[in-house]
């Protein structure tokens, strides 16, 4: 993974697909017979949350991925026959 951005818009593609998926379906008494139901607003307090996860799942993703370019980066040493 070469895209910090790559994983930022992974993230956010599963944050909507957990936030978009249709509930259970109601089959009981008074039920109308397998419609889904309907899971309310979501709060802003909610998408803040999620948001504020992303960005700091990217922030840290980004600084591993720093770290291990430049370790990578760094020429190896031949060992030296004695």
């Amino acid at each position: 993974m070469n895209d910090p951005m790559l994983m930022l818009t992974g993230i956010l593609a599963v944050i909507t697909r957990t936030l978009h998926r249709p509930a259970g379906t109601t089959t009981g008494i008074g039920g109308n017979g397998g419609a889904t139901r309907d899971r309310g607003a979501v709060s802003i307090e909610q998408v803040l949350w999620y948001a504020a996860a992303a960005i700091s799942v990217a922030v840290v993703a980004t600084i591993i991925w720093s770290q291990i370019r430049t370790t990578a980066s760094t020429p190896v040493q031949a060992p030296s026959a004695p």
